[in-house]
């Protein structure tokens, strides 16, 4: 099942359109705002697959609203039926980790081929679309882990990339894979989406939120951006909406 909504904005032809992975979090979120700075005409593209923290499509919507892209699909992918994730499986989600703990090997978190098959539905759509640009919001320095979100798998892709549509072959396209956040802390990305004026308060990090999107603030996810969010000397508006507030210890 594939749900598509636009925002009838009609920008026109003569614009240089991208597609921007969009999950709803703050990464993905600043990495949209960071397209449209850049004056790229943004296609966002979400996934249900399967993960239990949905609610973050519920922020996606909300963030792709507010940011007027051209065009947001929502696609229906089930990664579920492989599992081997704490996102899209039985394994509990780790809490209350120390930050040092968070980098040691790759978190039981990662989902299997995850960003493979999101850029493989992006290149699909990039190329219908006649765009050459995709941006993600992958982060390889404050914290990772995650084998597809290093800088040598992006550039390994996007080679790929270069040899699997018929556009590139006939030499009509030529893919970039955009990564503006790859080398930057949290602190630095939650900085640089407050000057280009992202409301956080739409996103969502949390790996086991409530059923209403309420952050359980114990997930890896929730500790690394409160970390974030404290480092920029910002109050998280996201916390702010619930009215929560975080304990120093």
């Amino acid at each position: 099942m594939q749900r598509t909504v636009s925002t009838g904005l009609g920008l026109g032809d003569f614009v240089t359109k991208a597609v921007v992975l969009l999950s709803g979090g703050l990464d993905s979120t600043t990495t949209l705002a960071i397209a449209k700075d850049e004056g790229f005409q943004p296609y966002a593209l979400s996934f249900r697959y399967g993960q239990r923290h949905e609610a973050e499509l519920d922020s996606a919507v909300r963030v792709a609203e507010v940011m007027g892209v051209a065009e947001h699909v929502i696609d229906d992918i089930n990664l579920r039926v492989f599992g081997g994730s704490a996102l899209t499986s039985d394994i509990a989600v780790p809490k209350d980790r120390a930050p040092d703990r968070m980098g040691e090997g790759v978190p039981v978190t990662y989902v299997p081929a995850r960003n493979t098959v999101f850029l493989s539905f992006a290149l699909a759509w990039a190329e219908v679309l006649g765009a050459g640009d995709i941006f993600i919001g992958v982060n390889a320095l404050d914290y990772s882990g995650y084998p597809d979100c290093r800088p040598e798998y992006i550039a390994a892709f996007e080679q790929m990339a270069g040899l699997a549509t018929k556009a590139a072959v006939e030499g009509r396209q030529s893919i970039k894979i955009h990564t503006p956040l790859i080398e930057l802390t949290k602190a630095q990305i939650i900085r640089k989406g407050m000057a280009l004026g992202v409301d956080y308060a739409n996103t969502s990090s949390c790996y086991d939120p409530d059923m209403d999107g309420c952050p359980c603030c114990r997930c890896d996810a929730c500790r690394l951006r409160a970390k974030g969010f404290a480092e920029a000397g910002i109050v998280d508006p996201l916390l702010a909406r619930f009215g929560i507030i975080l304990s120093s210890n």
